[in-house]
């Protein structure tokens, strides 16, 4: 259909997709070199700000490249980092882990616990001054071609009836057109996917690999608040060969923000990382720090964990891939927005200087060129392997050995011992057959501590309109039923954070059936990752649907 469809046209010198820190930091310095440069920054999310979750402790190493002078333009980095934790649960008790022991790097001492989401909503701010055109709400939902290259992308696509045709109320959208076009989407972007699959982006990298992050924010009573806090765990409820571990950082309006990951390679189909995460609070030295709050919102997002070996090449034929559609999270430090952000100005000089030279549509090899002498790419080289030996070695070995790896790296400027370990398969691979392991039964939340998926969605106050097609598309809607549940469980149900895959059962217990309630979707791209027979597709739905998370 879409292939008939007259549109408009819209022209810019640079069209990146997704305003997160490495879209917005693009948009800002390509305005910073030259305000004669157009740029127009597209968002699906209602606003800027809306659909981005992170912990989060933020290095401002990036954003004081941008703005050397941050602080006076009123960033919100507002809570230091003032004592670090680190600790190992187990099922009676805790054990605290020397700080003076990690690698320097993993030190938290300047840095500032903060939402992402409203520095975002600050940055998107910068980049209007500068006259940068943002057009939240507005879903960028097929890549645009000529011949071999990129030069655009449909937004703003309106009214498809859950039929796929137009419905009374349809807008075609536009295609915004640019010299080059940068995609920032976040993890597993829909166009990222058609990109790496399009130019064989991934044909010289190991497989990517994810984790899940889930997050709650509390406001507490002041005698638990903390501010300035930053506590991270490993351990309990997760087994030894299950990887993950969580966050809690005081800061703000006694907010204690409260995550937990789970890495996306575990085995066994019936674990659920939500409920996992809902018992996780109840232990001890972890309650402690909630009691008397309130949860005041929710959310979930996939995290980029392949580290520089999962690295895609960085360009193609008229655009590049930003921040986490490349994959530039720091593992063990769980961060990854300074990388973007840092990713997105050197795009941007990339670009600038090139359409300066009277380019456009070709290959920016020089922003590959500026990432391979950056900071960005050494910090990424002395942590490399650090997700493999924890996913070769279980949390306890992984986390030991990764430890000295890291220590000895960064004292030998780079160079490990070991080399360069390679991730082998994907997290889909890594699924466990049903049969071999045994049901995990839950405990029922409490209403306290432990909530349900259903009341977790209210709070991420997540908006899908259903006269639309699902924006989950099963290649072929046979396997749910036919593969996933005999061989699987159908563990989509439970590696769900949000209940919109269920299996359901007539009145005799007979005849199961998929059901995907696809309003409740909070972004995660969890299901695109981890769906053991690779069925599932997650694809922007229309602009401005989705959660809409405040002080995330």
């Amino acid at each position: 259909m879409s292939e008939a469809v007259q549109r408009e046209a819209m022209e810019y010198d640079v069209v990146i997709v997704g305003a997160g820190p490495s879209g917005l930091a693009a948009a800002i310095r390509l305005k910073q070199l030259s305000a004669d440069l157009t740029v127009a920054v597209v968002e699906k999310g209602a606003e800027v700000g809306a659909h981005i979750l992170s912990g989060a402790v933020i290095d401002p190493k990036g954003i004081s490249e941008l703005f050397p002078n941050w602080k006076e333009l009123g960033a919100p980095l507002e809570t230091p980092v003032t004592k670090d934790k680190f600790v190992v649960l187990g099922p009676q008790g805790s054990l605290d882990l020397p700080v003076w022991a990690m690698p320097p790097f993993m030190n938290n001492h300047g840095n500032y616990i903060a939402s992402l989401g409203n520095v975002c909503r600050w940055l998107g701010q910068q980049a209007e001054g500068l006259g940068v055109e943002i057009y939240p709400g507005m879903a960028a939902s097929a890549p645009v071609f000529e011949g071999d290259k990129l030069v655009g992308v449909v937004v703003g696509e309106f009214g498809i009836g859950k039929d796929g045709q137009p419905g009374p109320n349809y807008e075609p959208g536009m295609e915004l057109r640019g010299k080059y076009v940068f995609i920032g989407e976040g993890v597993r972007g829909s166009l990222a996917k058609v990109l790496k699959a399009k130019y064989g982006l991934c044909r010289d990298a190991s497989p990517e690999k994810y984790g899940i992050g889930i997050k709650e924010l509390w406001q507490v009573p002041d005698e638990v608040f903390q501010p300035g806090l930053a506590i991270h765990t490993l351990g309990w409820p997760l087994d030894d060969k299950t990887g993950g571990g969580s966050f809690m950082y005081h800061f703000g309006d006694n907010y204690v923000a409260t995550g937990f990951v789970v890495h996306l390679n575990y085995k066994n189909p019936w674990l659920s990382p939500f409920d996992e995460f809902q018992r996780w609070k109840h232990h001890p030295e972890v309650a402690k720090y909630l009691e008397g709050g309130k949860r005041i919102a929710y959310g979930a997002r996939a995290i980029s964990e392949g580290g520089i070996q999962s690295v895609p090449q960085l360009y193609f034929p008229g655009g590049v891939l930003l921040g986490d559609s490349a994959g530039f999270v720091n593992v063990p430090r769980i961060k990854g927005s300074h990388n973007a952000i840092k990713s997105g100005i050197m795009a941007a000089e990339a670009a600038a200087a090139a359409i300066a030279a009277g380019r456009a549509g070709d290959e920016l090899v020089e922003y590959k060129q500026a990432f391979d002498a950056s900071w960005v790419k050494k910090e990424l080289n002395i942590v490399r392997n650090a997700k493999p030996m924890l996913s070769k070695f279980g949390t306890a070995l992984g986390t030991a050995f990764s430890g000295f790896d890291m220590w000895s790296t960064h004292l030998l400027g780079g160079f490990s011992i070991f080399g360069t370990m390679k991730h082998t398969k994907g997290d889909a691979e890594s699924t466990g057959k049903a049969s071999d392991y045994k049901p995990i039964v839950y405990p029922k939340p409490d209403g306290v501590l432990s909530f349900d998926k259903l009341s977790s969605v209210f709070l991420s106050s997540t908006n899908h309109d259903e006269n639309q097609p699902a924006h989950l598309h099963l290649r072929d809607p046979s396997i749910p039923i036919d593969v996933n549940l005999p061989k699987f469980g159908e563990p989509a149900r439970l590696y769900c954070p949000a209940g919109v895959y269920e299996v359901l059962y007539d009145d005799a217990g007979q005849n199961p059936k998929f059901q995907i309630n696809f309003q409740n979707c909070v972004h995660c791209k969890t299901c695109d990752i981890k769906d053991p027979s690779q069925n599932i597709d997650w694809t922007t739905p229309q602009g401005g649907d989705g959660p809409n998370y405040p002080n995330m």
